[in-house]
């Protein structure tokens, strides 16, 4: 029994039925750890891109120091970190909200490196315009540059996306119970891990063909010219 709910194991048809329930209520989480952590990763990533493209480099450099260092150590011991150390300072999470802030800022690295190329796709002459008619560079970015870099990197930013779900497992170590920690501890439980492991196979699959499936058809609906602001 697990979350309140038995399985049968009289056959192999009725196991995998009994625990549907079981395993969809850990798709949830996943999924929930997925769309949050994309979230910090947007955002994070967003600043971090900003932050670089400044001229000034007490500015610019810390971004890329950081950057480079949340891109090149594990998610894992970033991950222990948030969860085992802030502790020591006062900073007590709950074990979900740990795990997809650690994703989020992890892959806000990956994410500020896409925003950094969309951001240079859009040609200077519209910035250099935008200077001419003394627009700030803070309404600059966010008017001018950013509706226009967005389009681009929607693929991108789709296959981190993708990336973020199948990473989510990771948060397992904490004891979030995600989809495939669900399924093993239904394994651990029952000596049957082929019949859980295979649906938890499948349902990733499924969430991940849906997810490109969403992102295609956001590149398809988006002008690439940019995002009209009205």
């Amino acid at each position: 029994m697990l979350f309140g709910i038995e399985w049968d194991t009289s056959s192999n048809g009725a196991f995998a039925l009994s625990i549907l329930p079981i395993l969809l209520k850990g798709l949830w989480v996943t999924i929930q750890a997925a769309v949050l952590g994309f979230g910090v990763a947007a955002i994070l990533g967003l600043i971090l891109a900003g932050l670089k493209s400044v001229r000034l480099r007490l500015i610019s450099w810390p971004a890329y120091v950081l950057t480079e260092f949340l891109r090149d150590t594990p998610l894992l011991v970033q991950l222990f970190f948030l969860y085992y150390v802030l502790p020591d300072y006062g900073i007590v999470l709950p074990a979900f909200l740990t795990g997809a802030l650690a994703l989020g800022v992890q892959y806000s690295a990956y994410l500020s490196e896409v925003y950094r190329a969309g951001l240079e796709s859009v040609t200077h002459g519209q910035t250099e315009a935008a200077r001419a008619l003394d627009i700030s560079p803070l309404r600059t970015f966010m008017v001018i540059t950013l509706p226009q870099a967005i389009p681009r990197i929607i693929p991108a930013m789709g296959n981190y996306l993708v990336s973020i779900m199948k990473d989510v497992p990771v948060l397992s170590v904490v004891s979030v119970l995600e989809v495939l920690n669900v399924a093993k501890i239904i394994g651990d439980r029952t000596f049957n891990y082929i019949i859980p492991l295979s649906m938890v196979g499948g349902l990733y699959l499924l969430l991940t063909l849906l997810a490109s499936a969403g992102v295609r058809a956001l590149d398809q609906r988006l002008p690439k010219q940019g995002i009209p602001l009205r």
